[in-house]
């Protein structure tokens, strides 16, 4: 290792690189060939943007069918290479025709031709950073193979070690096992995707099903793949046993709401509790569950505020579930009237009020009923029935209430206000009773 980062050692590179550079690229035959390939480079720039609109017109055109508008797009991407390219081989062409050297032209357009294809695949790679870094490793890779020094690099990647233990790890082991690593998680979150996909449309497994199955079959294809992996690079799974050990000890310390909520979420796909679009009350908290997470529940409320809930909580707290075995809600709307006013007459506006909202369900019915003489008020309890509990309650209620008020006053029935009856039994001296106002 020292050896390798010693000042003789980079020296002896840079005179590699300075000699190749030297007899394969800085000669006078080539001298012309870069003054071509600049030029073609700039009339591809400033040609570019004509290509441009011509690759977003044709993803518009095509934009009915996915996969092709997302090819179009990707060109786009690439213009400036692609027209670059495209002279090129017009100039290679016209080269060989005329038996003219042309070398360093055609190793220019091997070059963009690799990075225009290297380019186009890491546009798939929906994380934009890691589709630069792939394009970036994988060009540098290829441009190694296409200059012949691919050799001389992987040899001076696998000098470059240090000893774990007894055994070697290089840079190049290293490159490798992150390389094998990123393809094959790829490869398990686009297969975990395509199961998320078909699960979706089928319509025989319950919400909490489908999520459940997603999830398992994402840890467990990113579980295999890290395995995989692993032993790709030459790394011995039995060195796992001790990672497995101190996690073990960690879960037993410091991760015990982390794993308590992991459990929890696991119990609550199974016992089938509570299901994407499920309508519950959790405390003050009230709202449908919009996504069943490893660790947390989200609950958006009426007002557009998304709740994050820990899944524990759920466990062992009590909560109410307006949609578990089915959406039927039945709500109690409380009125009162004057004592003047024809109790059956109220009954009757009541439900005609309450028939005439479209959320209000007439099977089962809606009923009214007297539930009490109160102090300055008969009371009813209008009872009526919704199967939409994720639109809110509130919305219901005030539409009914109107109705009510509508017809009360079409009616004459009134609601009274709070009375009292004041009886004075002395007044302070200098007061009588007929100066006190009616």
């Amino acid at each position: 290792m020292e050896k390798i980062f010693s000042p003789a050692w980079w020296t002896d590179l840079i005179l590699q690189l300075e000699t190749w550079f030297l007899d394969k690229i800085w000669v006078a035959a080539h001298l012309y060939q870069f003054v071509i390939i600049f030029l073609i480079f700039l009339s591809s720039y400033f040609l570019s943007g004509y290509t441009k609109k011509f690759f977003q017109k044709m993803s518009e055109k095509t934009g009915h069918i996915g996969g092709l508008a997302r090819i179009w797009l990707a060109l786009q991407s690439v213009s400036v290479a692609f027209l670059w390219l495209l002279q090129q081989y017009i100039v290679v062409w016209i080269a060989r025709l005329f038996d003219i050297q042309h070398g360093l032209i055609t190793l220019t357009s091997s070059l963009l031709t690799a990075w225009i294809v290297i380019r186009l695949f890491s546009q798939w790679i929906k994380n934009s950073f890691m589709a630069n870094m792939v394009a970036v490793v994988a060009w540098i890779a290829a441009a190694a193979n296409i200059l012949g020094l691919l050799p001389q690099m992987l040899a001076g990647l696998d000098a470059m070690s240090v000893m774990v233990g007894d055994k070697p790890i290089s840079l190049l082991l290293v490159i490798k096992s992150i390389v094998a690593l990123g393809v094959l998680i790829w490869l398990a979150s686009t297969m975990s995707d395509l199961v998320e996909k078909r699960l979706g449309s089928n319509k025989s497994f319950t919400p909490a099903a489908k999520v459940l199955f997603t999830k398992l079959f994402r840890i467990g294809f990113l579980t295999i793949a890290t395995l995989v992996a692993l032993n790709t690079v030459g790394i011995d799974l039995t060195a796992l046993a001790v990672f497995s050990g101190a996690l073990a000890v960690g879960l037993g310390f410091g991760l015990q709401k982390i794993f308590s909520n992991l459990v929890s979420g696991l119990i609550l796909l199974l016992d089938k509790s509570i299901k994407p679009g499920d309508v519950i009350s959790l405390g003050t908290t009230y709202g449908w569950i919009n996504h069943l997470g490893a660790r947390y529940v989200s609950v958006v409320t009426r007002d557009g505020t998304e709740h994050l809930i820990p899944n524990e909580e759920l466990i062992t707290q009590r909560v109410e579930n307006w949609s578990h075995t089915n959406k039927l809600v039945r709500m109690r709307i409380p009125v009162g009237v004057s004592y003047d006013a024809d109790p059956r007459l109220v009954m009757k506006l009541c439900l005609e009020a309450a028939e005439m909202v479209p959320r209000v369900l007439l099977d089962p019915a809606p009923r009214c009923l007297i539930t009490g003489y109160g102090d300055n008020s008969v009371d009813f309890d209008l009872r009526i029935w919704i199967n939409d509990p994720e639109n809110g309650r509130g919305s219901v209620k005030s539409d009914v209430l109107l109705g009510i008020w509508d017809r009360f006053k079409e009616n004459g029935v009134s609601i009274p206000y709070p009375q009292r009856d004041l009886h004075i039994k002395s007044l302070p001296a200098g007061y009588h009773r007929s100066e006190l106002p009616d």
